[in-house]
Parts: C-alpha cells; sequence; structure tokens
C-alpha cells in the first residue's frame, strides 16, 4: 500500500508483516516483544483517548522519554488525529525544559519515570498550556499513560466515527511533530515537520539498504531526535524487528543478545567501540599483539574499489581469520552494515570497518530536512565513497552559493520555525530552498562532501551540539583569561585554547613566586596550569555535560588584530588561529588517556 502519513505504517505491517515482534524491550532481564497487532491497537486506543479528553486537530503533547515500544504507541496515536509530537530530550536543563514546554503550547507532558516526574512536574504546573502530566513506568500518584489507553476502550464505541473522521482528514502537508534543535541565538528553535517531510525521507531512503522482516535491529539513539525517528520508520516500513537497547552501557551486550543484523549511530559510540577493541589489543602479548596491530594497519589502507596493491586482498583475508572475525563476534555475529550521522566520521574508522567485513557509512542531513540529504550506501556500485557523505537523495536537490553553502529543496523540507516567521525567512529563501549553513563540494559530480560550517555553532562526534561564543564569554570573565576560542568540532570533547591576560597572570606569578624568563616559560609552569585548570573547573559548573572542557591549551602571545587572530572588530579569526595553533591542537586530542596531560581536567 501507499504509504503517505506516519500512521500508513500501521497499515501497512498489519498487511505486509504481521509479526510477533516488531518492537521489543528489555525488562526485568528479559526482552518483552510487542506483536504488530498490539502495536496497531495500543495506538487506536490511544488517539480514542485522546479524543475522550477532547483534544483537538493541532493540540501539543511533549513527550520525554527513553526509547521504548510505548514511545511508538503514542506518536502513532497523536498522529491518527491529528495532535502534534513534541519530543524532547531527557537530558536537557531546566531552563530549556520550560522554554519548550511553553513555547509549543503542549497540552500533556507525558514522561518515562520517577526521576523526570519529580523534575518536571514542578516546570510543568507553572506552563498555563499544561493540563496534565502522565508517566509511562507506574509511578505512585501520577496518571499513567495506560488512563488515556484504558479511557479510549471505555468510549470506543462513543468516539469511532470520530476517529475515523478525524484519520481520514489528515493530510500529507499536515504538520505531524515540532522537534527543538539548539540554535546559535540560544533559545531552542522549534522545527515544524509534516508527515510528508517523514514519509518521503524514509521512501527515498529503503532503496539504499537491504532491510527486511528477517533483520534484527537495535536501536539506541533517542528517539526525539530526527535521526533515529525516522529511521524508526524505514524499520517499520520494511518489517524489521526493533530492540530498543537497555541504555548506552549495554549497547554491546544486546548487540550480541539479539544478534543484531544492523543499526545506526553517530561517530562517538563508534570511536568508543574502536576504543575498546584497540583496548583489546593493547592487552595481547607476543606474537598475537603484533598480528592484532598489523591487520589494524592494514585495514586502515582499505579501499572500497578494490584500488590496492596485489597481495592486499591475500593479506586481508588473512586479517579478517585471525583479528577481524573476532569483531563480528562481538556485535553478534551477524552484523550486516551501520550507518552513521550526525556528525563527521573519521575516515580511517571506516575504513577499518569495511576491512572488518562490517560496511561503516556516512550519512549528512539536519533536522530541518527530516533528516537525510545525502548517504552512502552499497545498494549499486558507485554509490560508495569513504571521506564523503555519499550521493544526494533521489528526491532531493542540492546546490551551492557562492561561498559553498549547500542548498538544499525536496518535500523533505521543514514546514518552517514555530512561531518564528522571521528566522523561517533567512533559511528558506522565496525559491524553497534550505540554506544548511554547511560548506560543501560535489567529489567526482557526485559525492557530497562537507568541509566547512559556515555558522560557528558546531557538533562532537557524539552529534551534540556546541554554541563556542556563549561559552568564550563565560571563560573570558575570569581575570586571568583574556581571549579564549572553544574547540572540538567532531571530537569526541570540547576543548579550548586560551589567551591569558598576561598583565595580570604576571602580578598573580610574581605573587606566587613563579620564575620566568618569557611568556613561553610562564604558560608552561605546574602552579599556573593548575591555576587554570582551576578556572575552567568552575566555569565548567555552568555548563551542560557535553559543553564542558575536557582539555585546554595555553597560548603564549596576545591575540590581535594586528597579529592577525582578530578581525578588525576584534572578533575572533577561526581558521587562523586553527592553521597558527594545529600543533597544540593536534596534542590536544591525541587520546593517550594515560598521559598526565598537562591542560586536562579531571572528573571524577
Amino acid at each position: 500500500m501507499e504509504i503517505k502519513r506516519t500512521f500508513d505504517l500501521l497499515d501497512n505491517l498489519k498487511q505486509e508483516f504481521n509479526k510477533p515482534d516488531i518492537l521489543c524491550a528489555k525488562r526485568n532481564g528479559e526482552w518483552v516483544k510487542f506483536s504488530v497487532t498490539e502495536y496497531s491497537e495500543q495506538a487506536r486506543l490511544f488517539s480514542l483517548g485522546l479524543l475522550a479528553l477532547g483534544l483537538q486537530k493541532g493540540d501539543k503533547i511533549a513527550t520525554v522519554s527513553n526509547n521504548r515500544p510505548e514511545w511508538n504507541f503514542v506518536d502513532m496515536g497523536m498522529s491518527m488525529v491529528g495532535v502534534v509530537h513534541v519530543p524532547i530530550y531527557p537530558t536537557i536543563s531546566d531552563e530549556e525544559y520550560r522554554f519548550i514546554l511553553e513555547h509549543s503550547d503542549a497540552k500533556i507532558l507525558i514522561v518515562s519515570d520517577l526521576s523526570l516526574y519529580k523534575r518536571l512536574k514542578v516546570i510543568a504546573s507553572e506552563v498555563e498550556s499544561i493540563t496534565d502530566i502522565y508517566t509511562f513506568n507506574e509511578v505512585e500518584g501520577a496518571k499513567n499513560w495506560n488512563d488515556i489507553v484504558h479511557l479510549g476502550e471505555t468510549e470506543k464505541v462513543r468516539w469511532k466515527d470520530e476517529f475515523n473522521d478525524r484519520k481520514n482528514s489528515i493530510q500529507e502537508s499536515d504538520l505531524v511533530s515540532i522537534i527543538y534543535t539548539s540554535g546559535t541565538t540560544g533559545n531552542p528553535k522549534g522545527v515544524m515537520l509534516s508527515h510528508e517531510n517523514f514519509m518521503s525521507n524514509m521512501k527515498a531512503s529503503i532503496p539504499l539498504f537491504p532491510l527486511s522482516p528477517r533483520d534484527n535491529i537495535l536501536s539506541f539513539l533517542p528517539l526525539c531526535h530526527v535521526y533515529e525517528r525516522m529511521i524508526n520508520y524505514l524499520y517499520q516500513a520494511n518489517g524489521c524487528s526493533i530492540y530498543y537497547a537497555e541504555n548506552l552501557a549495554t549497547i554491546a551486550q544486546n548487540l550480541v543478545e539479539i544478534k543484531a543484523t544492523a543499526f545506526v549511530t553517530v561517530p562517538r559510540v563508534i570511536e568508543r567501540i574502536y576504543d575498546k577493541l584497540v583496548s583489546k589489543g593493547e592487552d595481547l602479548s607476543g606474537i598475537k599483539r603484533s598480528i592484532f596491530f598489523w591487520a589494524m594497519r592494514l585495514g586502515e589502507r582499505y579501499r572500497t574499489n578494490g584500488n590496492n596493491y596485489p597481495l592486499y586482498a591475500l593479506e586481508l583475508k588473512i586479517a579478517r581469520k585471525l583479528v577481524f572475525s573476532k569483531w563480528q563476534k562481538a556485535f553478534g555475529g551477524n552484523l550486516r552494515f551501520v550507518v552513521s550521522g550526525g556528525a563527521a566520521l573519521q575516515p580511517r574508522l571506516s575504513r577499518l570497518f569495511f576491512a572488518a567485513g562490517i560496511p561503516l557509512m556516512e550519512g549528512y542531513g539536519l533536522t530541518e530536512t527530516a533528516p537525510v540529504l545525502a548517504a552512502n550506501n552499497t545498494s549499486a556500485s558507485g554509490n560508495l565513497m569513504i571521506g564523503t557523505v555519499g550521493p544526494v537523495l533521489s528526491n532531493v536537490e542540492v546546490k551551492f552559493e557562492e561561498d559553498g553553502e549547500i542548498l538544499a529543496k525536496g518535500p523533505n523540507v521543514m514546514l518552517g520555525y514555530y512561531k518564528d516567521q522571521k528566522m523561517t525567512d533567512e533559511v528558506i529563501d522565496k525559491d524553497g530552498w534550505f540554506h544548511t549553513g554547511d560548506i560543501g563540494c560535489l567529489v567526482k559530480d557526485r559525492f557530497l562532501k562537507i568541509t566547512d560550517r559556515k555558522k560557528e555553532m558546531f557538533k562532537l562526534s557524539s552529534g551534540k551540539y556546541i554554541a563556542p561564543q556563549a561559552i568564550e564569554n563565560q571563560l573570558k570573565e575570569s581575570n586571568f583569561i583574556e581571549q579564549a576560542m572553544i574547540v572540538g568540532e567532531s571530537e569526541k570533547f570540547a576543548g579550548s585554547l586560551l589567551a591569558p591576560n598576561f598583565d595580570y597572570l604576571h602580578m598573580w606569578a610574581h605573587e606566587h613566586k613563579v620564575h620566568f624568563r618569557d611568556n613561553k616559560e610562564l604558560v608552561q609552569d605546574d602552579k599556573v596550569q593548575s591555576l587554570f585548570r582551576k578556572e575552567v573547573i568552575k566555569f565548567n559548573k555552568q555548563l551542560g555535560a557535553h559543553e564542558q572542557i575536557k582539555r585546554f591549551r595555553l597560548v603564549c602571545e596576545n591575540w590581535t588584530s594586528a597579529s592577525g587572530e582578530l578581525s578588525p572588530t576584534l572578533k575572533l579569526r577561526r581558521r587562523i588561529i586553527y592553521k597558527k595553533y594545529a600543533d597544540l591542537l593536534r596534542d590536544m586530542y591525541a587520546y593517550d588517556d594515560g598521559e598526565e596531560n598537562r591542560g586536562s581536567i579531571k572528573f571524577d
């Protein structure tokens, strides 16, 4: 059947893949499996319950939850009666919660557990639009989401006709979700996405990845993120069994338990997996250790086009038998491919996984494009190039501004930003082109390559955004810090280059009997390093966990417009600073965890 609206996936599942294990979660040590019939019925009854509560088309319901089958039940239930889903991360600040709940006009809030209920109950009580808060888990004294399901069961005869009328009235152009994404101005922006945005992107992605009802998928990226959400729709369209990981710490265990055949991830997770694999290699000794690292070096030279030296294929066959076969076992033995998105993936990691017989492919997109614009894939020869984000989707157009900014147009481009027409008009021009803010080019007239960020905001390898200017301004509140530049694009953590206020630092050094010949010797002094470490820790307390500075380096000169680090209006010239301090940055991100690293912030 044709899938135009998100809830059409339910009818398609019943018609094509009526299986007993479409959604699965681990509870009390056992995997609990929900059938297509249960999924469809729970969603329908939730819809009827919303009607009985008086919810109208266009009303908003916010959810703050971990990944679980119930998230899908309420997501589909809302969409069938035109209620707009506002999914929110469980890990943001109280200020962000308050802003999103107020700005979205949410009428109901659903949270997953006791801790979130306690935290958000007070905030929700101060939001005028919110009438009720429900929980997924049983929480004493709290309303449970099943109350809405039971109401739907009780009132289903009364609301049956209204349900059918409402469902039939939903158009693919209708708003189905508002996803809030961080903005450079501080407050999150509400990205309005329609049924067509999601489903067009899902349908264009289906031919790229070989999925079937025989596949067991592990899902662990947050469903409130547009990437995992659209991919979950893609799994359902193919009838895959979706298993929700218990948490990030149990990913390896869960992969083995379900014998996963595929999963999507962000680079940071791949980096962690790689680190664990390497640590096992470090524990080896003698010939085994030598063979392990020989295989690693061999893998880093892998070429997807087979353009290697004559003996490479034979050597790789040996490496796979002796080393890389153990990687496959570590993933459960059945892993066929992995897709990475959300931030730039190190080409070295992609080559290694391909060498191990596990295709690791990178894609690219944004919340505003629901989300995929381009993706490497193995559906046909010529669709894969490591170091790029792959070919552009078949139903998406891409072009480039004079400065290299990537512009995109297609049915996946958002409706706009909620309550912000001005910002919408800034990113979607009169001809319908969405301005991504990313700089790129086409390689071989086919593969999209991201080369830079037009805006200063960047992502860590975990996919988390960093807005550097706000953090830099906080750091400069210190008497000891003249200038700061936050770094860490596509790295594991945020770091900083710090230019000291040397006048103030010289006085401090004199008082503390720190002797030095010049500023270069001064910034390397242990007492000075300790001083700046304490300053950074102090400001870290004001930041979110992913924003905190884990390492810093002190420079030994002032930054000025005359010397080139600052513009005439005294703004940081980031590219010049990156180039000037390339060696310091390489040292900062050496990742030698055993090193007593100068400028490292240690956390208990």
